[in-house]
């Protein structure tokens, strides 16, 4: 195994642990706070990294499951985090509370290329 594959192994599993714990965390304390936002900041950062260097190591681009809700995670938590931004410097509850019932959906699809490019690499 590769450095590089080890180096994104590891960033999207970090992405995975901030990611979730500023979803859960948002969830279990009823609303959005600051660090929250950081959380979904740094598990896009850690997300696009790890991506950026399996895309690097990949020989050629496939057009599959993986590859298109992976993009649509990115896609998904950028709109997320910019959303979350805007929530907390407007301080508005009624845009934080339709936020709130974002985030559990936006981690449930960012779920599916973590463990479908898992998946598809064991076999």
């Amino acid at each position: 195994m590769s450095l590089l594959l080890i180096i994104a192994i590891i960033s999207i599993t970090l992405a995975l642990i901030f990611y979730s714990i500023g979803v859960w965390g948002e969830k279990l304390s009823g609303g959005l706070k600051i660090w929250n936002l950081s959380l979904f900041w740094v598990g896009l950062v850690f997300d696009t990294t790890g991506t950026a260097l399996m895309s690097i190591i990949s020989e050629s681009t496939k057009y599959d499951i993986h590859t298109l809700t992976g993009f649509l995670a990115i896609l998904l938590m950028l709109f997320h985090a910019v959303w979350a931004t805007i929530a907390i410097m407007k301080r508005d509850e009624k845009v934080k509370e339709k936020f709130h019932k974002l985030s559990i959906i936006v981690w449930l699809i960012w779920l599916i290329p973590y463990f479908t490019g898992m998946l598809l690499n064991i076999f």
